[in-house]
């Protein structure tokens, strides 16, 4: 296993829109632990490979408390989505330190394979369902800082590249 580099927000990378997986073989199967790695590292409770500049469509996560329950979503549909929604306030790994409310619906169902390959039906609410919907704009080349008002994107931008600035010098 190996601790992978996660991209920062602006990197346009961030940006790119995943390819579904092909096939779930010893690759995936690695990138899956090596991801599970870096997340339980970085104190994350969600990672979209897109965050690790790996443009296909795969999630790990793991919200429960003993952090003893991964989840893998490779190729991810949302199938449903309740009409109520709630303000959560998220964070994100390719945004260290900044925390902000985004709207998202209170229930979902997806669909995915997972780390064997087979289909799993997911319905579930609360901070899974929230945490599904985060990494899944992941996959779509959106941070979630995307929702939030151009004013506070550009001060968060502003930020971070100082922050990085600051890193290498």
């Amino acid at each position: 296993m190996a601790l992978l580099p996660i991209l920062c927000f602006p990197d346009p990378k961030l940006h790119k829109v995943a390819k579904p997986v092909a096939a779930v073989d010893g690759r995936i199967q690695t990138l899956i632990s090596d991801m599970f790695e870096t997340m339980y590292e970085a104190k994350g409770i969600g990672l979209a490979a897109t965050q690790v500049d790996v443009h296909e469509r795969l999630i790990v996560m793991d919200v429960s408390e003993g952090r003893d329950t991964p989840l893998v979503l490779i190729n991810p549909k949302l199938l449903w989505t309740s009409p109520e929604t709630h303000l959560n306030e998220e964070g994100c790994l390719s945004v260290p330190g900044i925390y902000d409310g985004v709207q998202r619906h209170d229930r979902i169902k997806v669909e995915a394979l997972d780390a064997q390959g087979q289909v799993r039906l997911i319905e579930t609410d609360g901070l899974l369902a929230v945490c599904i919907q985060h990494e899944m704009d992941h996959l779509m080349g959106k941070v979630f800082v995307e929702y939030l008002s151009p004013l506070k994107r550009n001060r968060i931008k502003t930020k971070m590249l100082k922050a990085q600035r600051e890193a290498r010098a």
